[in-house]
């Protein structure tokens, strides 16, 4: 009996999807698109949209929250990042899903990813709760299915019935929007058939996995500036007061595994890629502490002041295939003085996901706030 009900209530929900769904054609009137260039052509059987290094917005306001989103992708081995972008609060806030189809089959075949103030954090949010292998169907249309919860998604790709990605945690807060596509250079892409299907309650097939508490000893919290300028602190060995007047600040909470992403207030354009982010670190008496960290892209790292410590993480500083994701990678041993310790980290970022973390391994005699 419980079989029955089971399978009546899938085939029920199947047909309200299809009843509910609304399907936005490649069609010139109903894309806003911008970047480097685009075609409306019919494509190996489809009216599509070809992409280059471009963004499509729908027209309409769609004002997504939770449900369906379906389309097709025309897959070849060309290098490049196309995706869905969904939620979007305006250009530079969504939450966005790519694929990686020169890494077919791999781990890192595709990307979740939420995109703050303008930037991506694939180097922060990266493994198998934001990428899953796929072997994708090349020279071939490819069907991708997103299922979105509040909080939660599920990623299908050709396979509608077993999803090949679980998102356990939609890294931004829950917003209705608009929805878009991204051209992803630095090859082209056609994409076609798009169909929503707005659910107030969609059914995931995965567990729910809730994302781990962080470890103790880990910074869970860091006071963050906003932007300025890298050139301010080139040469700076000891930080001076016109240097850290001025400032504007916000508290970011830490994420799992430790890290906190800047870009949640900091904002990064051409001339501004650098921010603060700072602790007090209270000690009860004199003493060294190793503090492991991790950081993306650059940093230098400054206690009561004084430098003491720099680095550069960028995607391929090291080698060209060195991605720059981030990790307790890094270790730095701070001399602390009785009393109160001013820890501030200078961070400067290109792209890919601005960064830092920091834990305590030993924590007796100190307190951080």
């Amino acid at each position: 009996m419980r079989q029955r009900i089971s399978i009546t209530l899938t085939l029920w929900l199947a047909l309200s999807s299809l009843i509910l769904a609304q399907e936005y054609k490649m069609k010139p009137e109903l894309w806003e698109v911008t970047g480097a260039g685009h075609v409306f052509e019919t494509f190996e059987g489809k009216e599509s949209l070809y992409l280059f290094r471009s963004r499509a917005d729908l027209k309409a306001e769609i004002d997504f929250l939770t449900g369906i989103i379906e389309y097709d992708i025309f897959v070849t081995e060309r290098r490049g990042f196309p995706g869905v972008r969904f939620r979007i609060q305006d250009g530079g806030n969504f939450e966005e899903f790519y694929i990686r189809p020169h890494q077919s089959g791999n781990p890192d075949a595709n990307q979740y990813t939420p995109v703050f103030n303008g930037l991506t954090g694939w180097q922060l949010y990266y493994g198998p709760r934001y990428a899953a292998p796929v072997s994708y169907k090349m020279n071939a249309w490819n069907h991708v299915k997103l299922v979105i919860d509040n909080e939660q998604a599920e990623i299908f790709i050709n396979d509608m019935e077993q999803p090949v990605l679980y998102i356990a945690e939609l890294k931004r807060e829950p917003a209705s929007g608009s929805i878009g596509f991204n051209g992803g250079g630095p090859s082209p892409f056609h994409i076609a058939d798009l169909r929503v299907t707005k659910l107030s309650n969609p059914v995931l097939k995965s567990k729910r996995t809730p994302i781990p508490a962080l470890e103790e000893g880990v910074i869970k919290a860091w006071e963050v500036s906003n932007s300025f300028p890298e050139s301010k602190v080139d040469d700076v060995f000891e930080l001076r007061r016109d240097q850290k007047n001025g400032l504007s600040w916000k508290t970011i909470n830490a994420e799992y595994p430790g890290f906190a992403n800047l870009a949640r207030y900091a904002q990064i354009d051409a001339q501004n890629n650098t921010t603060f982010a700072k602790i007090t670190i209270t000690s009860d008496r004199d003493q060294v502490k190793k503090l492991t960290y991790g950081f993306s892209d650059r940093v230098r790292i400054y206690l009561n002041d004084k430098i003491l410590a720099g680095g550069n993480d960028g995607f391929s500083s090291r080698d060209y295939r060195f991605l720059g994701t981030v990790g307790y990678f890094d270790e730095v041993y701070l001399p602390l003085k009785k009393g109160k310790n001013e820890l501030w980290i200078a961070v400067s970022e290109n792209f890919g996901g601005w960064t830092v973390m920091g834990k305590f391994d030993n924590q007796e005699g100190i307190k951080v706030d």
